[in-house]
């Protein structure tokens, strides 16, 4: 699999799993420039880093804006939402257990 080789969405996020191993899952996210904003609360960790793009998240009531190359430790229990994206926003996600 090669990790550039993905079609943006027309709407919404698409969740691509790229390794689940023991207490990790790493995940490439694309996003399209129409989310819907749905507050997320997980029992694991959560670790980002935007490869490409720019986005607004919602995390404890702070609004945070990322773009290539930022990244953002979401600890577990921890509320969050992502508030907008630019269109063809590529992420990776790693969730530790």
């Amino acid at each position: 699999m090669n990790f550039y080789n993905f079609t943006v969405p027309n709407n919404g996020e698409d969740f691509t799993t790229l390794l689940e191993h023991k207490n990790i899952k790493i995940n490439r996210i694309v996003s399209s420039a129409d989310v819907e904003s749905v507050e997320y609360v997980q029992d694991e960790d959560e670790w980002v880093v935007l490869i490409e793009g720019k986005a607004t998240l919602l995390v404890e009531d702070e609004e945070k804006v990322l773009k290539k190359g930022d990244t953002l430790f979401i600890p577990a229990k921890t509320p969050h939402k992502v508030l907008k994206t630019k269109e063809g926003t590529v992420w990776l996600a790693v969730h530790i257990y």
